[in-house]
């Protein structure tokens, strides 16, 4: 089902079941899963490849060259996944040499108008993206993180888990598994209690998250410190695990 008024170069490559509105671009290179929805004015470029059961809204532009001074034309690319709900005036770039060269979203992402997902990124799954949130090139977002309204995260920062960024924050630096944080710059406010409720943490999991918070941000530790306790909680909660392995490999430094 591709309107009339749609421009599909004959080498995209367009699963069954795919609708194309009216004044949308697909490019040569692009390939669309199964039972795709794209809208009406979407751009589609690039080395870029969509999954199944996508819903990408008018004015999106995906796939287009990074805004990056260094890519120099490289046949670098974009992944998306499966069953992502991408919503107007959204922009995802294709990678760049000098990472893996592959922008990836993973499945189940609900994303909202105007999000920009930079070269070299990777997004999870079941993520949510609030109106205006910002990704900086290479950075990472672990499954189930939320950003909020407006919030920016700086090139090659981590995002955990389940964590969630506060509308207008600014992160600078990692952000562990689990926590919340705003402002700008962003600093640490708890954990994520309502939404890991929401995913079926027990109670006494989420207690022992809270265990592993209070030992990185209450007890004046160093991160050494601090990891080798939260390493010792996590032989009894296995959900404390990912705390204590983020905290091990920060490149930036964590939010403290």
């Amino acid at each position: 089902m591709i309107h009339p008024a749609a421009i599909v170069h004959p080498g995209a490559k367009i699963g069954n079941g795919v609708e194309i509105g009216p004044f949308s671009i697909v490019g040569e290179h692009v390939e669309i899963g199964d039972d795709t929805w794209i809208g009406p004015h979407v751009v589609l470029e690039g080395h870029t490849r969509i999954g199944r059961e996508n819903r990408i809204f008018q004015f999106s532009s995906l796939g287009g060259v990074p805004q990056d001074k260094k890519y120099a034309g490289e046949p670098t690319r974009l992944e998306i996944g499966n069953r992502n709900t991408i919503r107007e005036y959204c922009t995802f770039s294709i990678g760049t040499a000098q990472d893996s060269g592959v922008t990836r979203v993973g499945d189940d992402n609900w994303i909202m108008a105007n999000v920009h997902i930079a070269h070299d990124c990777q997004v999870g799954s079941n993520t949510v993206f609030a109106n205006g949130a910002s990704l900086a090139g290479h950075a990472h977002i672990g499954d189930w993180a939320i950003l909020g309204g407006f919030s920016g995260v700086h090139q090659f920062v981590r995002v955990g888990a389940h964590s969630f960024i506060g509308a207008f924050a600014l992160l600078l630096q990692d952000l562990p598994p689990y926590v919340t944080v705003g402002g700008s710059p962003a600093a640490p406010h708890g954990i994520n209690s309502e939404g890991l409720r929401r995913r079926g943490f027990s109670a006494e999991s989420i207690a022992a998250i809270k265990r592993a918070y209070r030992i990185l941000y209450r007890k004046n530790l160093t991160l050494a410190e601090a990891r080798e306790q939260i390493t010792a909680l996590a032989v009894d909660y296995v959900e404390v695990q990912p705390f204590a392995d983020f905290i091990g490999v920060s490149g930036r430094g964590l939010v403290r």
